[in-house]
């Protein structure tokens, strides 16, 4: 048979745009012909307009009128998913601020959900417009707008009248050109079937009830707030490419190569706050595909964009492409919905391979006769221009087209992970001043015109814009001192705007180096004068910070960066073996500006696993002629690797840290998981810990899991191994006679915020941790009080100083916290920026306790959880997350380095998870013994 290009087209949606069909305008109830979303009645644009004639009433309980700052006290019977507020932070001065908030009024109402059934698995998009157009043809059950997920479910502000509790729709699409009926000879447009079953009816009082503090959290509250986020978000969703929770515009669309087109775009989200609910409205970022010819984007993901006009066809065949270049192209392309307009049928199909022969080289019968694909597409009128080229294989028809024939259409969100070389290019693209940031969200509020949504109005909604983002009165909190070592001018430093620098300090506890050695992999930069300036370089910078260097003569040895990288580290170590009689402390390897990824897995494997050596990689571009700032900066790295301490808190900032009768121990943990797409990968874990009174000396262990798994299996061994190390260090070298932890307290990294759901659907997972925590505790004979946080960076809530607070970036100073007005109103969180301003708006880490019977207070726990921001080994910057965290999470991202260079990372897709985890496991390597007692992470 020939092969399938396209069967005919789906069509667009029917009829106009929502609120011009006459049919669904010209019930009473709905005002009149032409008015849906217009009239007077149902409470105009403004922000808090009444239901309306026909509308839902508005009810006594509508949420939305407790002003900013608002305190919410839940009540006794109330409990909380993690640790009920205790009480508001009091510390620190007053700062006025924005945030990108806008409250909501919403009534009590019944809202009804209905589970919409669908025997086909559609692209959302598809789902929506096939719902419409139910909607459309039934206009006497659907008389106000129903809200849709594109998935299974649905919602509707009146009880339909279905004539029971489910009924069967059919409905076809209108095909493309706008007709309705199939042309003469073609495929009769498609018939799909639509179950609507009443699944649940919402009443909305739970949700007001939670915001008043007078209901705990469920699953009911949780299922109010999925059915107003999937209300406020469908007309931009029928309008845009949209994913769970943003949606895009191509206004100011940018492509940056590799095949990739940057929109911009809005982010939507309904919260709860004290005595309020608001709209979270932020900016958002995404990749496209680059629209157009797909042989064009072929050649951009190559970056051979030169070829477009020239011998293009030779380069996209299999003569002029290795096969592993094909492999990472059919990776890209996979799921990329193409259509094929000389088949005059512009239905898009989804890519699922491309193939490994060229169209003059694919035969199939068609006839009784076998031809080739590109004899079968002259034979059907389309003249193959390169039949030398690749094909891809279109839907589940396995339909093969040459590359050629196939075009792009634009706003196809690309589900993949941003490749490193384009972060620079995003980064640039997405930063934006808090001003200039605050703007664009105005900006985006009046686009949105919530008050002109029929979705928003029939549900009896009202977003107040009007007025711009929500002003707040928060807190900057007290700066902690840091103390560093003898001999310094200034050992007492009190950080500025989030920062401080190395100039006349001594590091507390420095390192004594005896032996290194420098292996450079570009020795076109390094020739002899350039060497010898390094090593006079980075010995004056080390010394400057304390560190004792009595090798100055160390061994220089160029390598090529395309040999084995591992052998050439071991030879250079025996070498200097040989002449210093002792192995190597520290090894600084300067390595190329392009095409460094692998060398530096190479290096940290053979340091970090095989050969237990501490390894400090340079930039060759960053180190050739840099200052003596640089190379203090460099020997923070090197000296905590080596088993020194940079700098402390000083023990009045933290009483916390400092009561002798309570020593604390601080944890942190994470979990990494596989890429988009990446299904047979596994999840990688960490566990960091303090081992010092202070909490500026840290160990690390880690591990591997299921992919995708939020829960950390290993947690209780992991946990123990940390406990041991910190008590064996504290009688050792602190000389503790009770060197036990009286308190335990447990930072973990929280997953992306999402929707509020994510409460009850992940944090109630990670108290689930908490078992594992106390059993290791118990293992040891030891009973700290435990304090259990989540701390989230991945989220949507952004502040803009007023008047002349900010920063010299524009930001809010570092140490602004809101605990106020915008937070849960059950549960003990806060939104903290503790690091300085630099480019773009600064992101809040969000912080909630989940757990405390050390009873600490407000200001307790968050002052130790700024101060923790500050002790981040490697840069005199406090830092946005508390340092155990940010460890933990550097470590998850060096869990690639335990494997041997070279390991078969690219598993079949077709191999089980279970398979390839044990597969991963067999080849996992645990650090090296001499490298679990360093912070190698740093």
């Amino acid at each position: 048979m020939a092969p399938r290009t396209a069967p005919g087209p789906r069509g667009q949606r029917g009829g106009g745009p929502r609120g011009a069909s006459p049919a669904r305008g010209t019930s009473p109830a709905r005002g009149g012909p032409g008015q849906r979303g217009a009239s007077p009645a149902r409470g105009g644009p403004g922000p808090r307009g009444g239901g309306g004639r026909g509308g839902p009433p508005r009810g006594t309980g509508a949420a939305g009128s407790a002003p900013p700052g608002a305190v919410v006290t839940p009540a006794g019977h109330v409990s909380a998913v993690g640790v009920k507020r205790p009480g508001h932070g009091t510390a620190g001065r007053p700062i006025d601020l924005q945030v990108n908030c806008f409250p909501v009024d919403a009534p009590n109402i019944t809202i009804y959900q209905y589970d919409a059934i669908d025997p086909d698995r559609l692209p959302a998009r598809v789902n929506m417009e096939i719902m419409r157009q139910v909607e459309q043809d039934n206009p006497q059950i659907f008389t106000r707008s129903m809200a849709y997920d594109g998935r299974k479910i649905a919602y509707s502000a009146i009880d339909l009248p279905l004539g029971g509790t489910s009924r069967t729709f059919e409905v076809s699409l209108a095909p493309k050109n706008g007709g309705t009926a199939p042309k003469p000879g073609g495929r009769p447009p498609r018939v799909y079937r639509v179950k609507l079953t009443q699944a649940a009816m919402i009443n909305t009082d739970v949700l007001h009830r939670y915001i008043a503090g007078q209901q705990s959290l469920d699953t009911a509250i949780s299922t109010a707030l999925a059915a107003y986020n999937t209300i406020i978000r469908m007309e931009p969703n029928i309008r845009y490419p949209f994913n769970v929770r943003s949606f895009f515009t191509p206004e100011g669309a940018r492509q940056i190569g590799g095949g990739i087109e940057l929109w911009r775009g809005f982010f939507q989200s309904i919260r709860p706050g004290p005595g309020r609910l608001f709209l979270n409205l932020d900016i958002a970022t995404c990749m496209m595909y680059r629209p157009g010819s797909l042989v064009e984007l072929c050649l951009d993901f190559f970056g051979r964009m030169d070829l477009a006009r020239g011998n293009y066809a030779q380069y996209l065949s299999p003569n002029g492409m290795s096969e592993r270049d094909r492999l990472r192209l059919q990776k890209f392309l996979a799921n990329l919905r193409v259509t094929v307009p000389a088949t005059t049928r512009d239905k898009k199909r989804p890519i699922r391979r491309l193939s490994d022969r060229p169209a003059s080289n694919i035969t199939f019968e068609y006839q009784g006769q076998n031809i080739t694909v590109a004899r079968y597409f002259q034979l059907t009128g389309n003249q193959i221009r390169f039949p030398q080229m690749f094909c891809v294989e279109l839907g589940t028809g396995g339909a093969l087209v040459p590359l050629e024939l196939c075009q792009v259409p634009p706003g196809q969100i690309m589900r993949k992970q941003l490749p490193s070389d384009k972060t620079k290019d995003m980064v640039a693209f997405s930063t934006q001043r808090p001003h200039e940031r605050f703007q664009s969200i105005r900006n985006g509020a009046q686009q949105l015109q919530y008050g002109q949504s029929s979705y928003i109005r029939d549900f009896g909604m009202a977003i107040n814009t009007a007025d711009g983002p929500l002003s707040l009165q928060a807190r900057v909190l007290p700066t902690p001192q840091l103390q560093y070592g003898s001999g310094s001018k200034e050992p007492t430093v009190v950080p500025r705007d989030g920062k401080w620098n190395m100039a006349d300090k001594k590091l507390v506890s420095p390192v004594a180096i005896n032996h290194w050695l420098i292996v450079s992999f570009d020795s076109r930069r390094f020739r002899d004068q350039a060497q010898q300036d390094l090593v006079r370089n980075l010995v004056g910078g080390f010394r400057s910070t304390g560190i004792t260097m009595n090798d100055t003569n160390s061994l220089i040895k160029n390598a090529n960066p395309q040999g084995d990288i591992v052998a050439l580290l071991r030879q250079a170590g025996q070498e200097s073996y040989k002449t210093k009689k002792s192995p190597p402390q520290l090894i600084v390897v300067v390595l190329p500006d392009i095409g460094n990824a692998e060398i530096y897995t190479a290096v940290k494997h053979f340091g970090d696993v095989a050969q237990g050596v501490a390894t400090q990689c340079l930039k060759a571009s960053k180190c050739v002629g840099a200052n003596i700032q640089y190379w203090a900066n460099v020997a923070l790295k090197a000296n905590v690797k080596l088993g020194g301490i940079n700098c402390t808190p000083s023990q009045r900032a933290v009483p916390l840290l400092s009561d002798p009768k309570n020593p604390a121990i601080i944890m942190g943990a994470d979990v990494m998981h596989p890429a988009p797409g990446a299904e047979n990968r596994p999840s990688f874990t960490a566990v960091v810990g303090s081992v010092d009174s202070m909490a500026s000396k840290y160990i690390a262990t880690s591990s591997l899991q299921v992919g995708r798994q939020e829960l950390i299996d290993d947690l209780q061994t992991m946990t123990k191994e940390i406990l041991q190390q910190h008590i064996a260090y504290r009688s050792a070298k602190e000389g503790a006679q009770n060197p036990a932890p009286r308190r335990l307290i447990f930072f973990r990294d929280g997953v992306s915020e999402g929707q509020f759901g994510q409460v009850l659907e992940q944090e109630l997972p990670l108290i689930k941790e908490l078992p594992l925590i106390k059993a290791a505790c118990l293992e040891l004979n030891i009973r700290p009080a435990i304090t259990l946080l989540v701390v989230v960076k991945r989220h949507h809530i952004r502040m803009n100083p007023l008047g002349n607070a900010g920063d010299r970036s524009g930001n809010c100073p570092a140490g602004t916290i809101i605990d106020k007005g915008i937070t849960s109103p059950v549960e003990f969180d806060w939104y903290l920026q503790s690091h300085g301003g630099l480019l773009g708006t600064s992101r809040p880490a969000h912080y909630e306790v989940l757990y405390d019977d050390s009873h600490l207070g407000a200001d307790a726990i968050q002052g130790l959880s700024f101060t923790l921001c500050h002790v981040y080994a490697r840069a005199t910057r406090s830092v946005s997350i508390p340092a155990p965290v940010y460890y933990a999470d550097i470590v998850c991202a060096r869990g690639k380095h335990h494997f041997e260079p070279g390991f078969a990372v690219n598993l079949s897709d077709t191999v089980s998870q279970a398979a390839s985890v044990d597969a991963f496991r067999d080849a996992y390597r645990p650090i090296h013994p001499n490298q679990k007692r360093m912070m190698f992470f740093s």
